[in-house]
């Protein structure tokens, strides 16, 4: 699996969780410098991870069975989900959720 070529693929869901946070941050919190770095951070660590070996982290325990195993990525104080699914010679890094870490994670996947 290294230098193997990973496309990139995000589903709605999370690039609503990501809105919701940086709105938040940026409105809310009145700090809309903190709302662009974290959407920097966010974009620069699923691209690092996509160059990466994303195969290559610890999977998420799950007690649900689930046709991909996911995978996280910590950013400050969110965590980015997601799984990578064949297709064909492809492998897509399909990004699905954005929380916050004292979010309940329970149901997430």
């Amino acid at each position: 699996m290294f230098n193997q070529k990973y496309t990139l693929r995000y589903l709605p869901l999370f690039d609503e969780e990501l809105e919701s946070a940086v709105l938040y941050i940026a409105y809310k919190k009145k700090s809309p410098k903190a709302a662009q770095d974290l959407m920097n951070n966010v974009e620069k660590a699923i691209i690092d991870r996509a160059e990466n070996n994303p195969e290559g982290y610890e999977k998420v325990p799950s007690k649900r069975k689930h046709d991909y195993p996911y995978y996280r990525i910590y950013v400050g104080d969110y965590i980015v989900y997601y799984v990578v699914i064949p297709e064909g010679d492809e492998r897509i890094m399909e990004v699905r959720r954005f929380v916050h870490t004292l979010q309940n994670r329970d149901d997430i996947d």
